[in-house]
């Protein structure tokens, strides 16, 4: 079976925050996804299923034409496949179908996996946020990319409410 990638509803929380818990050192709380996904207009999830199972998200919050990437996480079993990049794509080009005219993100400065994933997707180096991860106190590059993807003129954006009508 193939992978999809679609919008994020309520009922992935509990497979994306196990991966959550997997990846990071200071994972996001369960409650921080519920509440990205039913309190904070600005955040757009897009999740990589398999066979029923999400094997990756990636999430940002768009306001006006800007865009910032919050997380982006694979499953361990299912890295090295192009999901981080597929979903990180079908995040973009969401972002870009809601006006978005580019986007930014900070990646920890040891992850030069997720650094090039980021630049073969058009981001580049903007800066560095010295200190900027809490847990070890390690440095972060800013990375913006204004080459978003073309805007899809038959996107409409539909609501979970709307799509359980």
């Amino acid at each position: 079976m193939s992978v999809i990638y679609r919008r994020m509803t309520l009922e992935d929380v509990p497979q994306v925050h196990q991966i959550e818990l997997d990846t990071f050192h200071t994972p996001w709380s369960y409650q921080s996804f519920v509440d990205e996904m039913t309190t904070n207009k600005c955040a757009r999830y897009i999740v990589a299923e398999e066979d029923g199972k999400v094997l990756g998200y990636a999430g940002a919050w768009l306001i006006f034409d800007e865009g910032h990437i919050t997380n982006i996480a694979v499953i361990q079993s299912a890295r090295g496949r192009g999901i981080g990049k597929g979903v990180t794509h079908e995040l973009m080009q969401y972002a870009a179908n809601m006006g978005v005219q580019y986007m930014t993100l900070e990646v920890r400065k040891s992850n030069t996996v997720a650094q090039n994933m980021y630049k073969s997707l058009g981001f580049i180096e903007l800066g560095v946020r010295k200190r900027y991860y809490e847990d070890n106190g390690e440095d972060a590059y800013l990375y913006v990319c204004q080459n978003m993807p073309e805007v899809q003129e038959e996107f409409f954006e539909v609501t979970e409410d709307e799509s359980e009508a």
